[in-house]
């Protein structure tokens, strides 16, 4: 990559949450999406970022437009049919973690990439729901083919793919078209029940990519790499609002030290570095209500108090 190759673009959905708190009597809508999280988590990091997305003429989508239009990222709207906006309806729990159900409608055409593209990212519901999942795992094996730095958030779903094996099957194909995969320890242990998330990821990590980090929760966060090194991180102890956006924004750091380097982080030390001050920006997430990702202003604070 040249040096002018700092943008990460994002393609994947935009939607609205609908989040039903434990003993609440309504229900709050909230624009969001794990791929639209990671491009405001980049662009408050003051990384350039794209995001490919789509929505539909709707009034879920209206909510989505004018939420996007107010983050600072360079969005553009793909052609798509049938013009449905995605809707979860994200219970969220005592203890903050949320669960998902999904109305989905994922059928964008067009995956074209700005020129100064460094690092492409993707994963979530575009990784799985056809017919654009099929088309945005082409656009990954083209973008790695032209030298780009390619990853992938599995972030599972099993809303939208209740069959494990399935969903098995769309995690290796995925594994296969990118350079850095990230997934949850819940992620791993849905897919592979029973298995501890290092035995996992190392499974995950034969398929092809060179690095696969796993996040933990509270516990911090691991990665393992094709070079044979294994490394783990603790998470800063906060106090948790809610869970919702921790892992976005914990990839938009991760996507950012993957543009600053011009690839994936190589060596333990300079990894653990890059997945401490991915946790700590997911801790400062969790801090608050709902995706709100901190700057780079309080993500350095943060690290320095």
């Amino acid at each position: 990559m040249t040096s002018r190759r700092t943008r990460v673009t994002v393609v994947g959905e935009a939607l609205v949450d609908l989040l039903w708190r434990a003993g609440a009597r309504e229900v709050h809508a909230a624009p969001g999406g794990s791929p639209a999280n990671v491009a405001v988590g980049l662009h408050r990091l003051e990384r350039p970022a794209t995001l490919l997305t789509a929505w539909g003429d709707d009034p879920p989508g209206d909510l989505v437009r004018d939420h996007l239009a107010g983050t600072g990222v360079d969005v553009r709207r793909l052609p798509a049919g049938p013009g449905r906006t995605i809707v979860a309806l994200a219970y969220v729990g005592q203890d903050g973690a949320a669960t998902y159900d999904f109305l989905v409608s994922w059928d964008p055409r067009e995956l074209t990439v700005p020129d100064d593209t460094g690092v492409l990212h993707t994963g979530s519901l575009a990784a799985v729901v056809e017919p654009g999942a099929t088309r945005v795992l082409e656009l990954c094996r083209a973008q790695r083919r032209a030298g780009r730095a390619v990853a992938a958030d599995l972030n599972v779903r099993p809303a939208v793919q209740p069959d494990p094996d399935a969903y098995r099957a769309v995690a290796a194909r995925l594994a296969g078209a990118v350079d850095v995969l990230k997934a949850s320890d819940e992620d791993l242990a849905w897919l592979y029940p029973g298995q501890e998330a290092a035995v996992s990821a190392r499974a995950l990590l034969a398929a092809g990519p060179g690095l696969v980090v796993v996040t933990l929760g509270g516990k911090g966060a691991l990665a393992v790499t094709r070079d044979g090194d294994e490394v783990w991180v603790s998470a800063p102890s906060v106090s948790v609002v809610d869970t919702v956006g921790a892992g976005d924004t914990f990839q938009a750091a991760l996507l950012d030290a993957i543009a600053e380097h011009g690839g994936p982080p190589t060596g333990r030390d300079a990894l653990a570095a890059v997945l401490t001050r991915c946790a700590t920006a997911a801790a400062i997430t969790c801090t608050r209500v709902g995706a709100d990702p901190p700057t780079r202003a309080e993500l350095s604070a943060f690290s320095q108090a």
